[in-house]
């Protein structure tokens, strides 16, 4: 009987033991570093690049800027939807002043919603347009009412200002 109750006695002070070095090393800071240092620099991910290509990369892109003198095309959801904002970068102002020529009554088509934005008239603003002789270098906006919000974002957009003309212009 004294033997059974020694062997109980070192198996429960086996077990007793071994249960505090496994919570005081699950507790301790550098059990975790050691432990999990190997593991965290194979698990640790890439940063996260995103990619943003060129929405105008090849011909279309060598298009606005050789004929039109622009680049950087871009249309934007704005005022919670209420607006439709285009702008631009001019790099020739000679080929680009037929953009803000303000003469001319620019429109936005969306092919699936069926609609033709143009540009509002403020009253004490006037129209929500630059009109000013185009800058090499500068960029230029115009908005269009979105009454209705009836353009979406990622819908694919047509610009027409006289004879200039941007075809599936994606709205952001």
């Amino acid at each position: 009987m004294l033997k059974m109750q020694a062997r109980l006695t070192r198996w429960a002070s086996t077990v007793v033991g071994s249960i505090a070095l496994s919570i005081a090393a699950a507790q301790s800071p550098q059990g975790d570093q050691k432990a999990a240092t190997p593991s965290a620099k194979a698990a640790a991910p890439a940063p996260a690049v995103r990619y943003h290509p060129d929405r105008f990369a090849g011909r279309a892109g060598q298009y606005y800027r050789v004929v039109w003198g622009v680049e950087a095309l871009n249309v934007r959801w704005a005022e919670s939807g209420e607006v439709v904002r285009f702008s631009y970068r001019v790099l020739d102002p000679v080929k680009a002043k037929d953009l803000n020529d303000p003469g001319v009554e620019p429109s936005l088509e969306d092919p699936r919603a069926g609609v033709s934005l143009v540009i509002p008239q403020m009253e004490k603003i006037g129209k929500l347009r630059q009109t000013t002789a185009p800058e090499a270098g500068k960029s230029y906006w115009m908005t269009f009412s979105n009454k209705g919000r009836l353009v979406k974002r990622g819908d694919h957009v047509n610009v027409v200002i006289g004879k200039f003309r941007a075809d599936g212009l994606v709205v952001d």
